[in-house]
């Protein structure tokens, strides 16, 4: 079926992809996934059990092992490049690459452990997983009942049942 103007929709809602990213990005943030306004962290890496802004639920979450993989393998690479381009183009001592690759893993790690902690959590936020999915649902229909009492005025009689 070739694409005209009567099979493109006027109207397209946000693509699912783009609000993976928003979520991950308020995530890497240390913001809640949901609303963006509420602390994700309550410790260092302790992820409070619902956001202060908006309520949302997120005691969910099973970062579990992917931070640390993710912050080690980051690391790693910025770490062995840089120790890499160190040893090729300069003659530095011994006790220089002591003093400063270990100091260096060790800041970038911490520095990094938190924000893609959030990322994580983010993601599993959007895509809805380990009960995020329910606790989403459960937030929607929630707003949906604290409307206004004006439900279904914009629709049209013969849809109203009227």
């Amino acid at each position: 079926m070739p694409w005209t103007s009567e099979t493109v929709p006027s109207e397209t809602a946000p693509a699912e992809p783009q609000t993976r990213m928003t979520a991950i990005r308020r995530g890497l943030a240390c913001r809640c996934p949901a609303c963006g306004e509420g602390r994700l962290f309550r410790g260092f890496l302790k992820v409070v059990d619902s956001c202060e802004a908006c309520g949302a639920e997120m005691h969910h979450h099973r970062a579990d092992d992917l931070p640390p993989y993710v912050v080690i393998f980051i690391v790693g690479h910025l770490v062995g490049y840089g120790i890499l381009t160190a040893e090729t183009r300069f003659e530095w001592p011994l006790w220089v690459h002591l003093a400063i690759w270990p100091a260096l893993t060790l800041v970038l790690c911490l520095l990094l452990m938190q924000p893609i902690k959030g990322a994580v959590v983010g993601l599993q936020y959007a895509l809805g997983m380990h009960g995020f999915g329910a606790a989403r649902a459960r937030m929607t229909t929630a707003e949906e009942t604290t409307c206004d009492g004006d439900a279904g005025a914009d629709e049209p009689s013969r849809l109203r049942g009227a």
